[in-house]
């Protein structure tokens, strides 16, 4: 049998940790009342309607229904075990504990498991081995030497854990052998290479080496960067799509980058991570892309910290190509889109290297244009404006760009721009722009549309029935304070609710009070075995109910919940009179009529 993490170590972490901050390193949230706000991390959504309470240290999905606490938050999200979960917790407050390994049920998902964990472990290995060849051999010297004349610091080769592999075709494959790890595990990972005689050698060789780190900080790939330019190779070398490493899953730096982006409210993206580590200083909210285009996964990622991104691309053709193309997908997403224009073909760290960090913050990053003027900016590039055909083509571009922006002061703002800069008159390009706008609906047709989702309780914007409504406030209640939920009990004098959940719910927490403890949300929802019952228990735990509730107010639900039972009997005893006046037996119709009569008389009362 597997070691379990005492109770006792469950609970005292549980209760150190705050819900808002894990949940802060994965979605934006926002202070609204009591509860934090933000969009749901388990399914799409553009209006926020996942809630978290630090009061009670919960977090409910009014749109998919997923709830919990701070463990079941990280379960669902990282897919890890209970155990896993706790550990992270843990970590997040300085207790420091090792997870137990499971019990292995299966074959097949243990060696998976082991096969994940060797190769991450590999990973982790060489690039300690790498940045020590950078930092304190004689081997690595030539190569520090250009990095330092490149403009890093050592801090920042520290910081990044940049090293050097080896000008050797087995170094690596050699160490990996030496260290007991599977070789053809490892050239699955992308770290070695099997030839056709089933030897091995090394991928990286010979090049400066920058770890790739998923969103958790694990390595989970290199990229190699030559430094002898007469070569015939080519200059960045990365690991190959692993099950570890997917380009359009990772962004570099992201994991250190969390916490600088939610103070600056915004991300920087860049298309490279050499920007982002010679930026670091002076924008540690910098990411970049892993040499792809940018990825609909990458999108949520940086959603669920910010709601605004600053491009800072290259300042040539291909970097304006590049920025346009990301702005349209990231302003597509519901983000807000800046973009920092760099001069004379310039990238990031040419800047830097040319003018400071202080001048790159305050002149390029500080200093980003909204997307429209970046949009302007690109239109003149591509457009001769000195000639009538490249200033109508230039024209006739902006207006479609104006066309698409949605508020009416942002339309004229541009189109009065556009006036000044050409001297043409703001109700000619007022027409054309009509021309381009789209046909407005007829007013029958829009009658008939379905209403939009307003807000974050739309899912439940169906008022209840009044007896469901009872139950659930019985249970917040309950869930609230202990006492109270012995005076349900005693109301309630052995009836059940009507709807299953809330029975179950119910049964469960009399079984939580009668254990010994005391009311807390975050602990009873940890208690329940069922995840739908979770969802149901936090959904509930979110409503606001007054907490000095007397007993008349529970009285009156306890009454109502008994009052759908009695209709209930009412309907069941109605159907009985009509079967018995089917079969001509009237005497037993009489006798079932007088019940219900005194049915409807103890309804009334």
């Amino acid at each position: 049998m597997s070691e379990r993490i005492p109770d006792e170590m469950v609970e005292e972490i549980r209760k150190k940790t705050d819900i808002v901050d894990i949940i802060s390193d994965y979605v934006q949230l926002k202070k609204q009342g009591r509860n934090y706000f933000g969009l749901c991390p388990f399914h799409g959504e553009n209006s926020p309607s996942f809630s978290v309470s630090p009061e009670k240290q919960i977090f409910h999905c009014f749109g998919c229904g997923a709830g919990g606490n701070v463990y079941s938050f990280l379960m669902d999200h990282d897919g890890v075990s209970f155990k896993e979960a706790v550990a992270i917790a843990g970590s997040k407050i300085g207790m420091e504990i090792s997870v137990p390994e499971d019990e292995p049920a299966d074959d097949s998902v243990q060696n998976s498991k082991q096969l994940h964990k060797d190769q991450l472990e590999a990973h982790e290995l060489l690039a300690k081995f790498y940045h020590h060849l950078l930092m304190n051999t004689k081997e690595g010297q030539h190569a520090l030497e250009y990095m330092l004349q490149r403009g890093f610091t050592e801090d920042q080769l520290k910081q990044f854990r940049i090293g050097w592999a080896l000008p050797s075709w087995d170094f690596t494959s050699e160490l990996l052998k030496k260290r007991g790890f599977d070789l053809s595990s490892m050239e699955q990972a992308g770290l070695i290479i099997k030839r056709d005689n089933g030897s091995y050698f090394d991928r990286f060789r010979e090049r400066i080496m920058f770890p790739v780190e998923n969103d958790r900080g694990q390595i989970v790939a290199f990229s190699g960067r030559i430094i002898d330019a007469e070569k015939d190779e080519p200059k960045y070398l990365n690991s190959p799509e692993t099950p570890l490493f997917q380009k359009n899953r990772i962004l570099f730096n992201y994991h250190r980058a969390r916490g600088a982006i939610r103070r600056e409210q915004s991300a920087v993206l860049f298309e490279g991570f050499a920007d982002v580590i010679s930026s670091n200083e002076w924008a540690a909210n910098g990411i970049a892309t892993m040499g792809t285009s940018l990825s609909a996964q990458h999108i949520s990622l940086i959603k669920k910290l910010t709601s605004q991104v600053i491009l800072c691309y290259d300042g040539d053709q291909a970097g304006y190509e590049a920025a346009f193309k990301a702005a349209k997908e990231i302003s597509s997403s519901g983000l807000n889109v800046k973009v920092a224009l760099l001069p004379n073909g310039l990238d990031p760290d040419d800047y830097i290297q040319k003018k400071g960090g202080q001048a790159f913050k305050q002149e390029i990053i500080d200093s980003s244009v909204s997307e429209m003027a970046f949009k302007m900016h690109y239109y003149r590039s591509k457009n001769n404006l000195s000639t009538e055909d490249g200033r109508l083509s230039y024209i006739k571009s902006i207006l479609k760009e104006i066309a698409s922006l949605k508020g009416a002061i942002d339309k004229e703002f541009y189109i009065k721009q556009l006036s000044d800069e050409f001297n043409l008159s703001v109700e000619g390009l007022s027409n054309q722009l009509g021309s381009l706008m789209p046909t407005e609906q007829p007013q029958a047709a829009k009658e008939i549309q379905p209403p939009k989702a307003q807000g974050v309780f739309q899912r439940k914007s169906t008022l209840l029935p009044a007896y469901l409504t009872a139950e659930r406030h019985l249970i917040a209640h309950m869930m609230a304070n202990e006492d109270t939920a012995y005076t349900v009990q005693n109301l309630l004098s052995g009836k059940v609710m009507n709807k299953d959940e809330h029975q179950a719910i119910f049964i469960y927490l009399l079984a939580y009070y009668e254990e010994g403890h005391h009311s807390d949300a975050g602990a009873f929802v940890h208690k329940l075995p069922d995840r739908h019952l979770r969802a149901v228990a936090t959904e509930i735990n979110m409503m606001d109910i007054n907490p000095e509730v007397g007993s008349d107010e529970l009285n009156d639900y306890v009454a109502e919940v008994l009052k759908y039972q009695k209709l209930l009997k009412i309907k069941e005893k109605e159907v009985e009179e009509k079967e018995a006046e089917r079969k001509n037996d009237f005497r037993k119709a009489a006798e079932i009529g007088m019940e219900i009569i005194h049915l409807r008389k103890a309804l009334k009362r």
